[in-house]
């Protein structure tokens, strides 16, 4: 068993203003910090892994297929993995969660 404090993990910016840090990953998935500061995006990217999220703080606009969708504090969400799509921070406040990835996504590259 692999137990890891969230003080000890690192926050990476992956594009300006976004932050990830990798909280756990075994051989079948991986968990994944995030915290999207006001006005910030996740530009439009796909990627093979299904994605699970919770969102604890704040509140950000999922884009796809061309469709919105709010996701809020205590929110929970699925995306297909595959489906291209972008994140958009337009609130007042950080969005911050967390991401499940099967199978385990232990360096996004959004520049994909």
């Amino acid at each position: 068993m692999d137990i890891r404090s969230y003080d000890d993990t690192e926050m990476t910016e992956a594009v300006p203003d976004v932050f990830l840090s990798q909280l756990a990953a075994g051989e079948k998935t991986s968990v994944q910090g995030y915290v999207i500061d006001p006005g910030a995006e996740v530009p439009e990217h796909s990627h093979p892994h299904e994605q699970a999220g919770y969102a604890w703080r704040g509140e950000a606009v999922f884009v796809i297929d061309g469709e919105e969708h709010v996701v809020s504090a205590a929110d929970s969400y699925v995306i297909p993995g595959g489906d291209p799509h972008r994140v958009e921070n337009r609130g007042d406040e950080p969005f911050a969660g967390v991401d499940v990835f099967s199978p385990p996504r232990t360096d996004p590259d959004w520049q994909e």
